[in-house]
């Protein structure tokens, strides 16, 4: 809940279509997944894996990040709604969605939705959780040369801190889909890609210098709950090395923690021609543990 510095009162952060969601999800007695969606990109990047885990008998709900317009074309339409959203509150948004869930939710995202998977399940929010190609947390020390590439859009001028910033064809073509064909990097690029705040990527990038950082995940809740990271192998904006620090870092939990890499796909592994591939690995982890 977001906190009304005038009245001290709390405010929420649920938008009418989440509410009826978790509604939905309530009144259907099944094990809700909560997708979480990354920079550049909306919750609708999540519908083919909604239909996917609903057929498998869950309630999925694809939540977005605060203020997110609800098309790719309003989206580029009007960037500036999006800006200035920090990983905390998109965390906290997160997290009032899944309390107002009568069952603890299987918790599913994808790069700094990743990342916010790991903070949540941190808080014990999550019955099993799946990060795919998590941003790093403070502790994850690995930053290859292609993963500053990749952030260079935003991290090139402070500026962008406080604004939502798009990518051109070509750096989404190397950030995101640097594994497909160019036509189908287009056809993703004109499907999906949005302006994204620029705050999250300054945050994860300042985490290791910061002992007050947002971008902090524990990993030893004992009630974090089953985790698996999957990373790909090809990933320009979130290499195997991170990935692999951030599968170090969550083994310090009691619970179970598995890594999977599939080593031909890049950063647009969830969007993708062969993203059923990835959603098919993740429905296989969670259905070991969450009926």
């Amino acid at each position: 809940m977001a906190e009304s510095a005038s009245s001290g009162t709390t405010t929420s952060t649920t938008t009418e279509d989440e509410g009826q969601q978790i509604k939905d999800a309530n009144a259907s007695g099944r094990t809700p997944v909560v997708f979480v969606h990354g920079l550049w990109l909306l919750p609708s990047s999540w519908d083919r894996w909604a239909d996917l885990f609903e057929h498998a008998g869950y309630a999925p709900l694809t939540p977005g990040w605060p203020d997110d317009p609800e098309t790719v074309e309003e989206a580029r339409a009007h960037p500036e709604v999006m800006a200035g959203k920090s990983i905390g509150e998109v965390a906290d948004h997160f997290e009032e969605v899944i309390r107002g869930l009568t069952k603890r939710p299987i918790v599913i995202g994808h790069s700094f939705g990743g990342l916010m998977t790991e903070i949540l399940a941190g808080r014990g929010l999550a019955s099993a959780s799946v990060a795919i190609s998590p941003a790093p947390f403070r502790g994850v020390l690995p930053l290859p040369i292609s993963a500053l590439r990749s952030g260079s859009p935003v991290l090139r001028n402070p500026a962008n801190r406080h604004r939502a910033v798009p990518l051109t064809f070509e750096q989404f073509r190397y950030a995101f889909a640097n594994a497909v064909d160019k036509d189908q990097a287009k056809r993703l690029y004109d499907q999906f890609c949005v302006p994204a705040p620029g705050e999250p990527i300054f945050q994860a990038a300042a985490a290791n210098l910061n002992p007050w950082t947002e971008a902090k995940v524990d990993s030893k809740n004992t009630e974090r709950g089953p985790m698996l990271i999957i990373a790909g192998g090809r990933d320009h904006t979130v290499p195997v090395a991170i990935s692999k620090s951030s599968f170090k870092h969550e083994q310090d939990n009691e619970g179970v923690t598995e890594m999977v890499e599939l080593e031909d796909r890049g950063h647009a592994l969830v969007i993708d021609d062969n993203w059923q591939e990835v959603a098919e690995t993740a429905l296989k982890f969670v259905g070991r543990f969450v009926s």
